[in-house]
């Protein structure tokens, strides 16, 4: 009885590494996919492409399933997605799109967690210990020492509050998932928040007259960085994090994306590591070891 108990306990200690060591790869291509899009179109244009492609294959597989939901489950997926996705990338992408370095993009994102350890406790009735609290902001002094020399550099001052209100936005969709936990599935989760991110993306760039294809073959190449890694990937491990480990895990994670994006930046794009950005990871690292391993240990 031993054996059979313990071999349960493994498997899913296994499946949480992967998903959370996919989530933080994933959701940092975001910040990747964002530079790359953003050097051949404005930020609603790569956007509506991106969503429109991931909605013509999302939609018509799981429309039956779709039909078959409650209709408030269903304005419940729309309001995360909206939140979620829609609201938090149009921050994102439209701040990196006027000059808000990635790296600040990533460190303003990853305030997250300490908005989301707040609503946590008194929304959704999780405990944070001081431990906990302490690895939090532990993690925020770690993003701090990456980008600390990328705050003042590129972008007016009123575009960084753009990554702010999208920050603030998945903070809410994130406590909302938590709270209200509508039925359906991950399948059903990502075609609801997709196939709103498409109306709402589309009809901007529509109405702004920035719906046209760009000629540049990189265009075409961004979609499918971000359709792929970011959308699928990220998402997708996203929500598979959250439903199996709880809000304030998952946006602990999320502490490491700003040191996961500078790596891949210096890979991509030759932009240099200096000491303070592998200080900042180390730092990082301890901070979710404090919250992560904490929470394992009393589970």
């Amino acid at each position: 009885m031993t054996q059979t108990t313990t071999r349960p306990q493994q498997r899913t200690s296994a499946v949480d590494v992967a998903a959370a060591a996919a989530l933080v790869v994933f959701w940092s291509s975001g910040f990747i996919g964002a530079r790359l899009g953003t050097q051949y179109a404005p930020a609603d244009t790569l956007l509506s492409w991106r969503y429109l492609v991931a909605a013509a294959i999302l939609v018509p597989v799981v429309a039956p399933r779709l039909v078959r939901l409650a209709r408030r489950d269903l304005g419940r997926h729309a309001v995360v997605g909206l939140l979620a996705q829609t609201l938090y990338l149009a921050g994102v992408v439209t701040g990196i799109g006027l000059g808000v370095p990635a790296g600040t993009t990533a460190l303003i994102a990853a305030l997250q967690p300490l908005v989301v350890a707040t609503a946590a406790r008194r929304l959704l009735g999780e405990a944070v210990s001081v431990r906990g609290r302490l690895g939090l902001w532990l993690g925020l002094a770690g993003v701090g020492i990456v980008v600390a020399g990328d705050i003042g550099a590129g972008g007016s001052a009123w575009a960084y509050l753009l990554p702010v209100g999208g920050m603030l936005a998945l903070s809410a969709g994130t406590v909302l998932e938590q709270r209200w936990r509508p039925p359906g599935g991950l399948a059903v989760s990502l075609t609801v928040h997709v196939a709103i991110a498409a109306v709402a993306f589309t009809g901007e760039a529509v109405a702004f007259g920035r719906f046209t294809v760009p000629e540049s073959s990189g265009f075409w190449w961004s979609v499918a960085w971000v359709l792929v890694l970011s959308t699928a990937g990220g998402y997708g491990a996203y929500l598979v994090v959250l439903r199996r480990s709880g809000a304030t895990r998952v946006s602990s994670l999320l502490y490491l994306t700003p040191p996961t994006t500078a790596v891949w930046a210096w890979a991509m794009f030759g932009e240099s590591i200096g000491v303070a950005t592998v200080a900042g990871f180390a730092v990082c690292a301890a901070a979710v070891w404090l919250v992560l391993g904490h929470r394992a240990a009393v589970s």
